[in-house]
C-alpha cells in the first residue's frame, strides 16, 4: 500500500513532504523517496530503502530547498525493494511517483525501448515517466502530454507528475487508486490520503475516477476522462489532526480495535433519530432505491474486515 504526497508552494516544502509520509506509514512500505525542484528548475532527489526516518536523516544531511515536490513510500510490486527501484522515477526532466499497477507495462516498455528509451529500474512506474516524456517531446504543454499519455495506461493506479522545466506545476491522475487535493492559501497539495495533509489544510477535493488535475500554487484545474474541464466539490474535513498517529497504543491494530466504539458512534450520529433511520444523504429516493436491493457486499482492506463481519447475521434476517 504505497503513499503519495505532493506540494506546490512558495516556501520550502521538504519537511511538509516528509511529515506527509510519516502520517502514511500505517499503510506499510519498504522504501521511501522525494524530489524537490527550486524556482530555477534545479531538482534534488533523495531515496532510501527502509523507514521514512532514514529518508529524513538523509535530507537533514543534504538540505533540500524548493517549493515544488513529490514524495512516495513504496511497497514493492514490480521490482525488488531497493533504493534504485524507490520512487520518484525520472525521465530526463520528467519526475513521477505512482501507486498501483500498470498492467500493460511490458508492451509499453518494449515500445518505448524501440523509441530509444533506456530503462534503469525494474518498475512499471518508469514506463509512466518515459511515456509522458515522449508525449511532451511531440509538442504541447505538460498538461496536454499527460492527457495524451494517461489513456495509454491500463490498470489501477494513481500518479503525480512534475516537469523540472516547469517548476510550480503538478499533474495528478486517478484511475482506481485514490488521490486528494489539499487547498491552501497560495499553495496547494496532493496526497493519496487526506491524513497526510491535515497539518497544512482541512479543505479538500477528492478526485473522481478518471480525473486528471493540474495543480499550481494559485489554481486547481480538473479534467474528466473525456478531457473536459469539470468542477469537483470542495469538502471541509473534520478528521482529527492525530487520526493517523498510534497515540497511546502499541500498534495500529490495537488502535483500530479500541477506536471501534467511537467509530460506530460517529457513523450512526445524525443517521438514527427517535428509532428511525435517516438516509436522506443518499438522495430523495433513498428508501425506494434501498427497497430494491437484493445483495449487499461488505468489503474492506486489512483489519476493518473484522467489524465488517458483525452485521452479516443481522442483515440476513
Amino acid at each position: 500500500m504505497c503513499g503519495i504526497v505532493g506540494a506546490v508552494a512558495q516556501r520550502d516544502i521538504a519537511e511538509i513532504l516528509l511529515e506527509g509520509l510519516r502520517r502514511l506509514e500505517y499503510r506499510g512500505y519498504d522504501s521511501a523517496g522525494l524530489a524537490v525542484v527550486d524556482s530555477e528548475g534545479h531538482m534534488t532527489r533523495v531515496r532510501r530503502l527502509g523507514k521514512v526516518q532514514m529518508l529524513a536523516q538523509a535530507v537533514e544531511e543534504q538540505p533540500l530547498h524548493g517549493g515544488t515536490g513529490i514524495a512516495h513510500t513504496r511497497w514493492a510490486t514490480h521490482g525488488e525493494p531497493s533504493e534504485s527501484n524507490a520512487h520518484p522515477h525520472v525521465s530526463e526532466h520528467i519526475v513521477v511517483v505512482h501507486n498501483g499497477i500498470i498492467e500493460n507495462h511490458e508492451p509499453l516498455r518494449a515500445l518505448l525501448q524501440s523509441r530509444g528509451y533506456v530503462f534503469v529500474t525494474e518498475t512499471d512506474t518508469e514506463v509512466i515517466a518515459h511515456l509522458v516524456h515522449w508525449e511532451l517531446e511531440q509538442g504541447g504543454t505538460l498538461r496536454e502530454a499527460v492527457l495524451r499519455a494517461i489513456p495509454q495506461l491500463r490498470g489501477a493506479y494513481g500518479t503525480v507528475i512534475m516537469d523540472t522545466r516547469d517548476p510550480g506545476t503538478l499533474l495528478a491522475a486517478r484511475s482506481g487508486s485514490p488521490l486528494v487535493i489539499g487547498l491552501g492559501m497560495g499553495e496547494n497539495f496532493i496526497a493519496s490520503d487526506q491524513l497526510a495533509l491535515l497539518p497544512v489544510t482541512r479543505r479538500f477535493i477528492f478526485l473522481e475516477e478518471g480525473d486528471i488535475a493540474e495543480v499550481t500554487r494559485r489554481s486547481v484545474v480538473i479534467f474528466d476522462k473525456s478531457g473536459a474541464e469539470v468542477k469537483r466539490q470542495e469538502i471541509e474535513s473534520n478528521l482529527q489532526y492525530d487520526a493517523g498517529d498510534k497515540g497511546i497504543y502499541r500498534h495500529y491494530m490495537q488502535k483500530e480495535i479500541f477506536e471501534q466504539p467511537n467509530a460506530i458512534k460517529n457513523t450512526l450520529t445524525g443517521r438514527i433519530s427517535h428509532g428511525e433511520v435517516d438516509l436522506s444523504e443518499l438522495g430523495p429516493n433513498a428508501n425506494e432505491m434501498l427497497a430494491q436491493v437484493e445483495h449487499i457486499q461488505i468489503v474492506a482492506c486489512g483489519l476493518p474486515i473484522t467489524p465488517g463481519w458483525s452485521p452479516v447475521t443481522g442483515l440476513k434476517h
